[in-house]
């Protein structure tokens, strides 16, 4: 998942604090991992984090950690999502995939997203959870004067950006230098220290594409 960088301070989607209520006791026995049933069961109901949150009674942070597998939950808060959820508990804690329709709608308040800490960039994250750490897209935004910087990905990892409408956006990978005008397409490498940043008087909107080494 992409991270945003301030100087060395890094900011994360909003939701991934740690949290107590946590199996903690060892077992022989690795616990149920629920999170990808869990996705896409909230997605396919269009439901955002938030929203999930308050109809099973567990907390939005907790959420994000059972959903990336950071987390085991206990019984009982399977329980309480498997109900807000309308499954059966076996779902979730056997992992049994939903059966998904052919075409899945996502709601434009559903969909996440990460700000920097001055507030001039924001990524939209379009990609499903299923496929952080191997392909994703987001709408990016970058106000004027905004930069978006990140530390290297995997090595043999690229970025795809593409400009939409006016505005251009300048793309640093490692010491090289590009600006990218409307309507034109960078791919460049990000196995590097890599920004990109807004040097202009307007907002700029742009599409990018993150694809990490297999």
């Amino acid at each position: 998942m992409y991270s945003i960088r301030n100087n060395d301070a890094f900011v994360k989607p909003s939701g991934l604090e740690s949290e107590p209520n946590i199996m903690t006791r060892n077992l022989s026995v690795e616990p149920p991992r629920v999170g990808n049933t869990l996705a896409e069961l909230r997605q396919l109901r269009a439901l955002s984090l938030d929203e999930l949150s308050r109809l099973a009674g567990v907390s939005k942070s907790m959420l994000s950690q059972i959903e990336r597998n950071q987390a085991n939950p206990t019984v009982a808060v399977v329980w309480r999502l498997a109900n807000a959820l309308g499954v059966p508990l076996g779902q979730l804690l056997d992992g049994e995939r939903p059966a998904l329709p052919a075409i899945t709608t996502v709601a434009g308040h559903a969909t996440p997203s990460l700000r920097s800490p001055d507030g001039k960039c924001e990524l939209r994250i379009l990609g499903p959870i299923e496929l952080a750490g191997q392909f994703e897209w987001y709408e990016l935004t970058v106000q004027p004067g905004g930069r978006l910087e990140s530390e290297a990905h995997e090595p043999g990892s690229r970025e795809h950006l593409t400009v939409l409408g006016e505005g251009s956006l300048e793309v640093r990978s490692g010491t090289d230098v590009s600006t990218l005008q409307a309507n034109e397409t960078a791919r460049y490498v990000v196995d590097v220290a890599h920004s990109i940043s807004n040097p202009g008087a307007g907002v700029v909107h742009a599409l990018m594409v993150v694809v990490h080494a297999a």
